[in-house]
């Protein structure tokens, strides 16, 4: 019996990977033009890191950890999601002691042990960035509009911002008093969860998907909200006004980690079945404190690239056909060894190129260029080697030429 790849995880394969690595370039760019700064930390942190930074009464550490005990008995738990890590990290390298914000993005893969479905793995990828060391509305609306425009540069139609204020911890728990009278006489209607949810933390009720229709009529947070946290929310909107970035106001998100303090978004789009989150975050003003940290505001987002590969897809804008710039055809024993020599050249010239490793004659040589989408293909035999120059097809037009070898690459390159 064969082995199989394991349950919620999947193979990028080398016809899926340049659709990957297009979406990953478009958001190194962003973060260029943003200033943001990439950061590499651990796959697996401690797990009293993700107990403390995420919260211990969400799903994600309740149920969907992977976390195991080392050889040195400690327990440590892959990453299920990256600003805790990077907080970490902002905390013991004292990045903290920089004179301006610290702007730093990341990519890489994250592990959840969550129920498949489409869009859903059990490792996943993210994109995310986390700014440090502001409480300026500006930066709230700032990484908000870099994910939005990554999402658009990327080209996926149709993502829509949605927004909300989760005000301080201290006007949570008054408005936790006023949630919970109001749902309280609805105990019974609603779902296991949300059941559980009410006695731990009553506000991610409010994220259920099943119970909806339950909470017509619910307050919101944004009637608790004191001054300073409504003069905040109101910046953070004018800002994505003079940006001219497009949201809606939903007073019921509440996203899925404890940290969140003041702004919190998602970016939701239609086309992967039940999920319409692609993507979202917030600002977490007490999280570096809480990790061990001098008491440091944040802000950050994370948006998975399963999803945002998956709506390309279903788009019709993914770009999966990977190219060559030439592919070499050798005619004799002589044309062999001097192709090997010239391929080479090629390369180091920044050329991609490609030739033929398996004996084929030339008809199965130029289909296979034709499979590799090669711009030109460039034949040489015994003629051609002996005046020094190899014949270049254009695969587009069917337009050919004589080029002399020692002009090949610099021919290539004007093209």
């Amino acid at each position: 019996m064969g082995f199989q790849k394991p349950p919620g995880t999947q193979d990028i394969l080398p016809g899926q990977s340049a659709n990957w690595q297009r979406v990953e370039a478009t958001a190194r760019e962003i973060c260029r033009r943003f200033n943001f700064n990439e950061i590499r930390t651990p796959i697996f942190e401690s797990t009293e890191l993700y107990q403390r930074g995420v919260g211990e009464t969400t799903d994600i550490v309740e149920k969907e950890m992977y976390t195991f005990t080392d050889r040195g008995d400690r327990s440590v738990t892959l990453r299920p999601e990256g600003t805790a890590g990077v907080v970490r990290a902002y905390v013991e390298n004292k990045l903290y002691g920089e004179p301006d914000v610290t702007k730093l993005y990341y990519m890489g893969p994250m592990f959840r042990y969550e129920r498949a479905q489409a869009g859903r793995y059990r490792q996943f990828h993210q994109f995310g960035v986390e700014a440090l060391g502001a409480t300026d509305p500006a930066i709230d609306a700032e990484v908000i509009a870099l994910g939005y425009l990554f999402y658009t540069e990327v080209g996926l139609k149709g993502v829509r911002v949605e927004l909300n204020s989760v005000g301080t911890p201290q006007i949570r728990a008054e408005f936790r008093s006023k949630l919970l009278a109001f749902l309280e006489p609805k105990r019974e209607l609603l779902c296991k969860d949300c059941q559980s949810r009410m006695d731990r933390n009553p506000l991610r009720v409010l994220d259920c998907k099943k119970d909806q229709h339950h909470f017509e009529g619910a307050p919101s947070i944004l009637e608790s909200l004191d001054e300073a946290c409504t003069t905040h929310f109101e910046q953070v909107k004018a800002h994505l006004d003079a940006m001219e970035i497009p949201y809606v106001v939903n007073p019921r998100m509440v996203r899925g980690l404890d940290y969140y303090t003041h702004t919190a978004f998602e970016y939701k789009a239609e086309g992967i079945g039940a999920i319409d989150t692609i993507g979202g975050g917030g600002r977490y003003n007490g999280l570096v404190a809480d990790v061990g940290g001098p008491d440091q505001p944040g802000i950050g987002l994370g948006l998975g690239l399963e999803r945002t590969l998956l709506l390309l897809e279903s788009q019709g804008a993914a770009q999966s056909n990977a190219s060559i710039d030439i592919y070499l055809v050798a005619l004799g024993e002589a044309a062999e060894q001097e192709i090997t020599k010239l391929l080479h050249q090629l390369r180091l010239a920044g050329i991609a190129g490609e030739r033929d490793y398996l004996g084929r004659k030339m008809k199965a040589q130029m289909k296979s260029a034709d499979r590799l989408h090669a711009r030109y293909t460039a034949i040489l035999g015994d003629d051609e080697l002996a005046k020094g120059e190899i014949a270049l097809k254009e695969m587009a037009s069917g337009t050919q030429e004589m080029v002399k070898l020692t002009e090949l690459a610099e021919r290539l390159l004007r093209s």
